[in-house]
């Protein structure tokens, strides 16, 4: 992160007990990543899919 080398500071201020805002942004960062794959394997599973199956059926029909 661009913050951890110029920002030391910001970082390294106590949100919670020994919780600081690196370790918050840190840790959201990882639910992010999820988050957004979580949100792209239903969007493939609902929109994808189908147009991909369809398309496997009607190669699969002409042979």
């Amino acid at each position: 992160m661009l913050l951890s080398n110029y920002a030391g500071g910001f970082m390294g201020t106590k949100v919670l007990g020994n919780v600081n805002v690196a370790l918050v942004l840190g840790l959201g960062q990882f639910l992010t990543t999820f988050l957004i794959a979580w949100l792209y394997s239903r969007h493939a599973a609902n929109r994808l899919d189908p147009k991909a199956e369809a398309i496997k059926s009607r190669m699969e029909g002409d042979a």
